[in-house]
């Protein structure tokens, strides 16, 4: 590819809502133009890549036995209704109507489309296993799309789904998706984690996310050091901190604590260790009665230590919340405590509260908490004493230094990006769709399910987030647009330089490099900036000076620092041997 006859479009400066580096520099490089909030125009330039990153996976998709076929963006309402997500899925999923007044939906995922398709195409046991995946657009109606293409509406991803004869056969397709995913993002060039994580709104049981390591991260790794332990923060087990609880040593003791609605502000001004206080988390399950009439809402009262933080995730599996929940409001919290928020406390609660304690809580004992009335706390409360023991359960977030779950050492905290995601389905869409197969002798049996997805769009903005320096992208060989761009200096008058910068390039083509040559004959200092903010990894700089001593230039995009000569006729040679495949 030569310049001219390809579109480069930089800017110096990247728009004032493009909000993580990301998004700043594949703006300025050219590679997206936004189009609306969260939808992205892929311009020439941000598409190699996007196509690299497709080429990729599905190579390792076809090689792990995996089919490919082609789902549609539209799908109907009725597959839908039938899996029960119509109205589970929540906002993000866009519904429209047709002309007819019929309801459809934006696909955000496949699993109900693919499961029709089982249903109906797979008759026998002999037909099993089969995986079938496609790569394509979905649409997500995120309440406030950002990040760039890391948070947008419109996407690109990889869905996969197997389909098996029984749990031990489900158990294998998993484990063929995990080990293919690891090679696709190593082939990616990658730092990545695969750990272990809820299944979300998708439903299943065993799931693994494959996260990028970035600062940028929205999600929080929890992972052991001394082991292969790591999960999303949201799954990691907390274990409580002490070693039992304590037998009681003081008495319980109403204080007044006027106007101080925070642990911290209440521990100051009684003069106790905070992480002697308890503070209290109401939360509310939406109910109604056997005619679908509302009922007031179940109350939750969830108890943390002062310097911990909720697991909502947790907390959703709750009994009382398994069917979704909110924070209660403060009308709710009147209502049930008779105190406004900042002094309740699991003293005396009413008993159609349900109270859970967290481990490190239950373990806690002389503490302080709220006395569920306005300006007054109690200290040297204790359960068992002052209180009925509460439902334990783990429900706060770890933190650094919390023992391992595995047993080997202790957590440390990294951020990543979810850019992979791998579940054990199990029969949640098959049995809801009545996807079955016909066993040896005949009878109908529940197909089991997998679901395999990858964020291929996202994946760009990731391999960013990990990778760039102040002059721009850093990208790994085997995704960036090209691979070696060749900078001549002074091309349209140099008879010499345009010989020498059109040989290589052929030469480059020949062995399979994806070059291209910058024929724009532009000042060096602009050429070299474009280049390096697109972030192309190998670059080599052709000038007369270094031709009379039959040498070109070479630098590495990581390492602009260290320019090495190389001969002009082992030029070829020397950068296909430097690029990774």
């Amino acid at each position: 590819m030569r310049a001219r006859s390809f579109f480069l479009s930089t800017l110096k400066e990247a728009p004032a809502d493009a909000d993580v580096v990301s998004q700043q520099y594949m703006i300025r490089a050219g590679m997206i133009k936004k189009l609306a909030a969260g939808v992205y125009t892929y311009m020439p330039m941000g598409l190699r890549t996007i196509r690299k990153i497709e080429a990729i996976i599905r190579e390792e998709m076809n090689a792990a036995g995996a089919v490919e076929l082609l789902m549609p963006i539209v799908q109907p309402a009725e597959l839908w209704q039938e899996s029960g997500r119509w109205e589970k899925y929540g906002a993000e999923l866009l519904r429209i109507k047709d002309r007819h007044d019929r309801d459809f939906v934006i696909q955000p995922t496949s699993e109900e489309v693919i499961t029709d398709i089982a249903r109906q195409e797979i008759k026998s046991w002999r037909q099993l296993p089969v995986n079938f995946y496609h790569i394509q657009t979905k649409f997500r109606d995120e309440r406030r799309p950002r990040f760039g293409v890391m948070r947008g509406r419109e996407f690109t991803m990889k869905d996969a789904y197997s389909f098996d004869r029984d749990e031990e056969g489900a158990s294998k397709s998993y484990d063929a998706m995990y080990a293919a995913y690891q090679k696709i993002f190593t082939r990616l060039g990658l730092m990545f984690r695969a750990v272990r994580a809820d299944t979300g709104a998708i439903g299943g049981s065993r799931s693994h996310e494959f996260q990028v390591i970035a600062n940028a991260g929205e999600d929080v790794i929890a992972y052991a050091p001394e082991s292969d332990y790591a999960a999303n923060i949201e799954l990691a087990e907390a274990f409580s901190v002490l070693e039992g609880r304590q037998a009681p040593a003081e008495t319980m003791e109403k204080r007044a604590t006027p106007g101080k609605e925070k642990c911290e502000a209440v521990a100051e001004y009684l003069g106790l260790d905070l992480l002697k206080s308890v503070k209290s988390v109401v939360l509310a399950a939406d109910r109604v009665n056997e005619k679908g009439e509302p009922m007031p809402a179940k109350i939750v009262l969830v108890l943390l230590r002062a310097d911990h933080e909720l697991n909502e995730v947790k907390a959703g599996h709750l009994p009382e919340l398994k069917e979704g929940f909110r924070f209660a409001t403060d009308d709710e919290i009147m209502q049930a405590f008779g105190s406004k928020p900042g002094y309740l406390g699991p003293v005396g609660v009413k008993e159609d509260v349900a109270v859970y304690a967290d481990r490190t809580v239950a373990d806690m004992s002389d503490f302080c908490c709220g006395a569920n009335e306005e300006g007054f706390h109690y200290t040297g409360v204790n359960f068992g004493r002052d209180l009925p023991e509460p439902a334990v359960a783990d429900l706060r977030n770890v933190v650094e230094g919390d023992r391992s779950p595995d047993g080997c050492g202790t957590l440390k905290l990294q951020r990543g990006i979810e850019v992979g995601h791998v579940f054990f389905l199990g029969t949640r869409y098959s049995e809801a769709l009545g996807a079955t197969y016909l066993d040896e002798n005949g009878k109908p049996q529940i197909l089991q399910m997998g679901c395999y997805g990858i964020g291929v769009t996202r994946l760009a903005g990731a391999a960013i987030e990990q990778s760039h320096d102040e002059k721009g992208i850093i990208w790994p060989d085997s995704i960036a647009p090209f691979e070696a761009v060749i900078c001549p200096m002074n091309y349209a008058k140099s008879e010499d330089v345009r010989k020498a910068a059109d040989e290589l390039y052929e030469e480059l083509k020949a062995k399979g490099v994806d070059v291209i040559l910058d024929d724009r004959d532009m000042r060096p200092g602009v050429m070299f900036a474009d280049w390096e903010l697109i972030g192309v990894p190998h670059r080599i700089v052709i000038g007369d000076r270094g031709l009379k001593n039959g040498e070109v230039e070479y630098a590495a995009r990581g390492n602009l620092a260290e320019k090495i000569m190389v001969k002009t006729a082992e030029a070829a040679d020397f950068v296909a041997g430097r690029i990774r495949k």
